[in-house]
């Protein structure tokens, strides 16, 4: 079983989307994109525990917080008036805003193809349309595939004054008057487990309804034994019922007080016990142990570091795996407190273990783990439209190199919003450090590119910024450009890839440092630098022919950070006028400063007037 695709209405930060998954995913993008979204989605479709909680959803879950239904609307026979709320009993009633989500799922079981029967579709998987028509003998095509496609609804209830939310097999939504409930047990036959990065670790082994063990308990059908065994033992066990202890005493004191003001049957004998005795109320208590350290004593397993609970979680997994097949793994942030050797190895073994395994990370290492057609690259509009986006590499950046340099040039641009290229490495690392230092002189001012979400990249030569500009402009990101002056075509063909082009007037960035900063800011870091010695040997006194021997040190530094020490000891006026004014341009396209609001009208006299008088 393996999702095909998931689209999602008015859903938290999503007004709309449509996403088709490949076999193993991740989805990645900045914060706040909508990935958890995505997943917590599905969990609301498919997750056989997600229901109990009451009500399903909440005022939050809805799209910019809108669930209420709005009023009739008309407008009046002059154009100059303003439309209004409609009045009277001809206005029909809204109906309000709806939570809907939808996920279409593809190869079925057989014991799924039996179970769902008449709910079954036929789906072309290249075209994503459903085959309709009448000739039977059409399914048989090799892109066209049984489905099953189920619908959650979510919506305010004005007359219960709540939130109501159920899961329907979407065929019999259009087909049926009254759809029919895809129940929990249908979605148990599903086997779907979204792992939440913040909740999984801390109830792997409770007995909490949707922990991990108690998925595995229910899969082997031990539970009924358990909980009746566990509640006769501890219904005959006192607490400090010893006489020495003290209590017992204090108790039976209690019990004669009880008996000269209410009849035996009103209650009689307290004593203590160790639960509430129920099922309930033994889940949320009961948890496993483990032995720390070289000894034999034991502590509750979430008392455990959060390294060591992620890799227990991995280890039910497996045993969740082995006992049920045909799951799908939805994880998020499987990188949390984890080493990069043991993210790899949690990628690994999901994918072996699972039909789909669906991953959100923020780590390189995870993300390397996925070929280019498996990561899915997230991006929402300012009006909530989540779209997704493939890498496509342009023609001069080849597979190799892309796998290559993953980890150093390419991954953090995928992670971000807005992305910088930079011409070399020596402008991918000054340009963060002026702004970093412009922030803390003036930050009324200024702001640094992590301020501002923005990621630099190095593109490697002038000749990359415009195909690597390309990249990320093709996956939705906000992409600028800082370089060394250009010949009039490699400079349109920049500018048509960014939103702005920063190029100085200079042939290259230690130019523009030596001939646009102060003698006092040349001598100070010349003054304080630990020269190499060959240039040290050429030039004895390096402050006092600081232009000429900083000139030949930026040039041997290149690539390394010597015009960005430099740039972090000076002052705001030292700093050359182009990175200053680059840096105030990027804050204000990236953070816009709120429009000024308009001072209230003065009052007319006669209106004061008239208010004295009454």
């Amino acid at each position: 079983m393996k999702i095909y695709s998931v689209a999602i209405e008015n859903f938290r930060g999503i007004r709309s989307a449509r996403l088709v998954f490949p076999d193993h995913a991740v989805l990645i993008g900045d914060n706040n994109t909508g990935k958890s979204s995505v997943l917590e989605a599905i969990d609301l479709v498919l997750g056989p525990d997600r229901l109990n909680r009451r009500p399903p959803v909440d005022e939050h879950d809805f799209y910019q917080g809108r669930y209420l239904a709005e009023p009739p609307l008309v407008v009046a026979e002059d154009e100059d008036l303003p439309i209004v709320p409609a009045e009277g009993a001809e206005a029909e009633p809204a109906e309000g805003p709806k939570i809907t989500i939808e996920v279409t799922i593809i190869d079925l079981s057989l014991e799924q193809q039996a179970r769902f029967g008449g709910q079954i579709e036929w789906l072309a998987t290249d075209t994503g349309d459903f085959y309709d028509e009448a000739e039977p003998a059409g399914v048989d095509a090799a892109n066209i595939v049984a489905a099953l496609r189920v619908t959650f609804i979510g919506e305010y209830d004005p007359d219960e004054d709540d939130f109501s939310g159920n899961t329907y097999f979407t065929r019999s939504i259009a087909e049926e008057a009254t759809p029919t409930p895809f129940s929990k047990k249908d979605k148990q036959h599903c086997g779907f487990l979204f792992l939440r990065s913040l909740r999984t670790g801390s109830r792997a082994l409770s007995l909490e309804h949707g922990s991990l063990l108690d998925i595995i308990l229910r899969l082997k059908e031990i539970r009924p034994q358990m909980w009746e065994e566990t509640i006769k033992t501890l219904a005959g066990f006192d607490v400090a019922s010893k006489p020495e202890l003290g209590i017992s005493g204090v108790l039976e004191s209690i019990n004669k007080s009880l008996k000269k003001y209410v009849p035996r049957e009103w209650g009689a004998q307290p004593h203590l016990k160790v639960s509430n005795l129920t099922r309930e109320h033994l889940r949320k208590i009961v948890t496993a142990f483990i032995a720390t350290g070289g000894g034999d004593h034991a502590a509750p397993f979430f008392r455990q570091g959060t390294g060591t609970i992620n890799m227990l979680v991995l280890a039910l997994l497996s045993q969740i795996a082995e006992d049920k097949q045909n799951v799908i793994f939805a994880m998020e942030e499987a990188e949390t407190a984890i080493p990069p050797y043991a993210q790899k190895r949690i990628v690994h073994e999901l994918r072996k273990l699972s039909a789909q395994s669906i991953f959100t990370s923020h780590s390189p290492y995870v993300l390397e783990e996925f070929t280019l057609n498996e990561t899915v690259i997230l991006s929402r509009s300012d009006d909530g439209e989540l779209m997704q986006s493939k890498i496509a590499l342009p023609e001069s950046v080849k597979h190799k190199r892309y796998r290559q340099e993953f980890r150093t040039r390419f991954c953090e641009g995928l992670l971000s919003r807005r992305v910088l290229i930079a011409e070399g490495a020596t402008e991918a690392a000054s340009f963060p450090v002026a702004a970093r230092r412009l922030a803390e002189l003036n930050p009324a001012t200024y702001a640094s590119v992590e301020a501002l979400g923005i990621c630099v990249i190095d593109a490697g030569t002038e000749s990359q910024i415009a195909d690597l500009a390309a990249l990320y402009k093709g996956l939705g990101k906000r992409t600028f450009a800082i370089c060394d002056k250009q010949t009039a075509v490699a400079q349109a063909a920049i500018e048509a890839q960014v939103e702005r082009l920063f190029m100085h007037a200079e042939k290259g960035i230690e130019d523009l440092i030596l001939k646009n900063t102060t003698p006092a800011a040349l001598e100070r870091f010349a003054d304080v630098l630990d020269w190499p010695p060959h240039l040290a040997a050429k030039y004895p006194d390096p402050k006092a022919q600081a232009q000429a021997a900083l000139k030949e040190y930026f040039g041997w530094s290149k690539g390394n950070w010597g015009i960005a020490d430099f740039l972090a000891q000076c002052n705001e006026v030292e700093i050359p006028q182009f990175l200053r004014d680059a840096c105030l341009e990027l804050k204000n396209l990236c953070d816009p400063p709120a429009a000024a609001s308009a001072p209230p009208p003065e009052p007319e006299e006669e209106n004061v007037f008239a208010d004295i008088l009454g």
